[in-house]
């Protein structure tokens, strides 16, 4: 760990690679002998176009995708996804179906809802989130013009691990706390897309990879910028996009490529989870933890301790020791460690060692 540099368990923004951190630091002032910064240079120059389209093609790569597949970039957030999604695709006729496992999934529905189309198909909310609804408690209406799903649920610590079958309903995705970190049948979802502060960049950006059928037309009534085709037909070039998140996107779309791709991702997001999982399970109830063993995250783990003064003294104690982030959030409490894509194995290890002193400790 370098020094001055704590390990960062935020859940978004939170923790980029080290190495590509340095490679921004190391051509932020002159990129590609232009002389000019990224932050500089126009969106409609050669060295940029290279940046955009090397990006959206090593995503591609990475999800496995062919040409029936687009990326655009987006601006907006994922919060903005809620409403586009809604109003390119649902209709008062046509229905949005949703599946409520979460703050980020509810949030999403209440967009439809607002607009006069949207079905709750699922939901976990009776149960404070603790499990992910199963393939047999989702009900589509006859309606139905998607399902969406939030495939992880940051603030609970709740993840998918079945794709839900929708038969010819297309299958919408918010990814945006789990993207490209394990491999799935990408080609079973028509749209998914990310904020990409998460797991794959800085603030600034949504990420869209959709079915180019899904894209083509968007409802002529729409204001321009809110129409997927406007993002599409442009190739994300209609406006001024956020350059420089989309630029350090590219990065660590490369840097994931570079580690071997989303197999070894997941092999070591699923070993950094287990550290921190275990050292909930040994604890003889002293740690707890939110989500059900069968729909435990990946990506943030979120647990409990014996009092809210305890908890207190945790996060502070963790500071001391490099350990950054660990708070919950406000509406579920207690502790969240979220271990992205970036959180080096070491990371967790250090973690698992200072929740097994402080148990010791304070029991």
């Amino acid at each position: 760990m370098e020094a001055n540099r704590i390990y960062n368990f935020n859940p978004g923004p939170s923790m980029l690679p080290l190495e590509v951190l340095k490679e921004a630091q190391a051509e932020f002032l002159n990129f590609q002998d232009t002389g000019m910064s990224i932050l500089e240079i126009s969106h409609r120059a050669k060295a940029y176009d290279e940046v955009h389209n090397q990006a959206k093609a090593d995503i591609l790569e990475l999800m496995g995708l062919g040409d029936d597949y687009e990326v655009l970039f987006v601006q907006g957030g994922a919060s903005m996804q809620f409403d586009m999604v809604a109003l390119n695709f649902a209709s008062a006729e046509k229905r949005g179906n949703y599946v409520l496992s979460g703050s980020f999934a509810s949030k999403a529905y209440k967009e439809a809802e607002i607009l006069g189309r949207g079905y709750v198909a699922a939901s976990s909310k009776d149960v404070n989130f603790k499990h992910i609804p199963t393939q047999e408690e989702i009900k589509l209406s006859d309606d139905a013009a998607y399902l969406h799903v939030c495939y992880n649920n940051t603030i609970f610590g709740t993840e998918y691990h079945y794709i839900p079958e929708t038969g010819d309903v297309p299958l919408i995705a918010d990814m945006s706390s789990d993207i490209l970190s394990r491999p799935l049948d990408f080609s079973k979802f028509s749209l998914i897309y990310a904020g990409v502060q998460k797991n794959l960049g800085p603030a600034g950006v949504a990420l869209v990879v959709a079915r180019r059928s899904m894209l083509e037309k968007s409802p002529a009534d729409l204001p321009t910028m809110l129409r997927y085709d406007t993002y599409y037909s442009k190739n994300s070039l209609y406006n001024t996009p956020p350059a420089f998140g989309i630029y350090m996107v590219g990065k660590v779309a490369k840097w994931i490529k570079a580690q071997g791709g989303l197999d070894a991702m997941a092999e070591r997001n699923k070993k950094k989870a287990a550290l921190v999982y275990d050292a909930i399970d040994s604890s003889n109830g002293f740690y707890a933890g939110h989500a059900d063993k069968d729909s435990r995250s990946f990506m943030n783990v979120t647990f409990r301790l014996p009092s809210e003064e305890l908890e207190k003294k945790f996060v502070a104690e963790a500071l001391e020791n490099q350990l950054g982030g660990v708070k919950g959030h406000r509406s579920v409490g207690g502790m969240r460690a979220s271990i992205y894509n970036a959180m080096p194995y070491e990371g967790c290890e250090k973690l698992a060692d200072f929740m097994e002193k402080f148990r010791k400790a304070n029991a």
